[in-house]
């Protein structure tokens, strides 16, 4: 599930505060121990929250709707398939050492991503300015308590009726999934 939580990469987040629930938007880095490092504009109001509560982090992979017609057998419904995963923790703010290398981290990983490009990295970046820019950020970590994944891919079906789903998708990444499940 954390191999999907990297490839994946960005979370919704959701917290409780005293005002009511929070959901936050942000790319996600999976620690060499599991956890959840993000990143969040100072501005954010959920900044004030975060720290010391628990949260969910939600990462939904490919996603798609399967009509009904598409089994090839009477009195089906329609559904959707899909891949998901939930990682449920305390949440604790970052250092501000431990946010530049969360920011290293996140750079690093997505930019290996595009290679040949060559990889965008700080350096790149004129004297001071990249200081600058991270006082404009607040990082954070989840640490991991639990995991909880979801794999809907029509495994409550026949053969003969994945397969007519996975025809009508043709090469929705739905389709793929389908099919190795």
């Amino acid at each position: 599930m954390l191999a999907f939580v990297t490839s994946v990469s960005f979370a919704h987040i959701f917290a409780q505060g005293t005002a009511g629930p929070v959901v936050v938007h942000a790319p996600v880095v999976v620690t060499p121990d599991g956890n959840l490092q993000f990143h969040l504009a100072r501005r954010n109001r959920a900044v004030a929250i975060l720290d010391g509560i628990t949260a969910v982090a939600s990462l939904a992979g490919p996603n798609a709707y399967i009509s009904p017609d598409w089994y090839g057998t009477e009195d089906q419904v329609p559904t959707w398939n899909y891949l998901a995963v939930e990682a449920t923790g305390p949440v604790r703010r970052l250092t501000d050492d431990e946010l530049v290398a969360q920011v290293d981290a996140l750079s690093a990983e997505h930019e290996a991503r595009l290679l040949p490009k060559p990889p965008w990295t700080q350096a790149k970046m004129s004297e001071g300015r990249f200081a600058a820019m991270a006082k404009a950020i607040i990082g954070f970590e989840l640490t991991v308590l639990s995991l909880t994944g979801t794999r809907k891919l029509g495994q409550n079906k026949s053969e003969a009726e994945r397969q007519g789903a996975i025809d009508a998708l043709g090469i929705d990444p739905v389709a793929a999934l389908m099919a190795g499940s």
